[in-house]
């Protein structure tokens, strides 16, 4: 068991609570959007939209918005015109802080997430001052309870996967996004229910934080989750397992 990602930790620790915040749907429905638009409307044809689609389905985004979404994407019916942008900066205890949106204002999103990072003590960079910390990768997240691990691995490994480790109370799986769909399928065919699954940009390192810091970041990374123009936020921060919980709670 190797490559823990703390990052990935995180993010299945908060998935609970970012999942009642209503916007869940829109974020889906705009990266199925964009996907069409860019490599077309074919799911088979299209890795990027055969992923969005498997990720909405999973949170239960019902078939006729996604079908939807495809033809806005295509143009076969219109829609908002987005353009993706990545943006990077720092948190208030010096972690890496990688974020993707899509927005049909660059000027109003930018300026929006800045005073963001302002606000909790972090602050914006410049293009490529962090992102080379990031690696995109696919993450898929099982809980412990649910599966044995050895049975875990044989499936996983033979569908694709390169590296399975243990956090905490769950199993995390990893691979290269071009292998994502034919490992959730796999899990998905054995019965296996998975706890998050996603294309995301983990951390090649990690920043310790506790006390105000920690806390100051995790609040900027929810505010920075619950913006509308905001698809996915990245971070190298490592915060303890008993902290995490405590500042979660709060």
């Amino acid at each position: 068991m190797s490559g823990h990602s703390k990052w990935s930790t995180i993010k299945h620790k908060k998935a609970a609570k970012d999942a009642k915040r209503g916007k869940l749907f829109s974020k889906l429905i705009k990266e199925i959007t964009v996907a069409a638009k860019i490599g077309g409307g074919d799911i088979n044809a299209n890795p990027r939209l055969r992923t969005a689609v498997t990720t909405a389905k999973q949170s239960s985004v019902p078939n006729d918005n996604i079908d939807r979404a495809i033809k806005k994407g295509t143009g076969e019916i219109e829609g908002v015109q987005y353009e993706e942008i990545q943006y990077e900066g720092y948190g208030p205890g010096g972690a890496a802080v990688l974020v993707q949106a899509m927005t049909d204002n660059r000027n109003r999103t930018v300026s929006e997430l800045r005073h963001l990072f302002s606000r909790f003590g972090g602050n914006m960079g410049d293009a490529g001052c962090v992102a080379w910390m990031f690696q995109k990768r696919g993450v898929i997240t099982v809980e412990r309870s649910v599966v044995d691990e050895e049975k875990l691995m044989e499936i996983a490994l033979e569908a694709g996967a390169d590296d399975i480790s243990e956090q905490d109370d769950v199993f995390e799986v990893a691979m290269e996004p071009e292998a994502f769909n034919a490992v959730k399928e796999a899990l998905d065919a054995a019965g296996i229910a998975t706890s998050t699954a996603a294309v995301t940009m983990v951390p090649s390192n990690t920043v310790d934080l506790s006390g105000p810091p920690a806390e100051r970041t995790l609040k900027l990374l929810d505010e920075l989750e619950d913006h509308d123009d905001v698809q996915d936020v990245a971070c190298n921060v490592d915060i303890a397992p008993e902290e995490l919980e405590r500042l979660s709670a709060g």
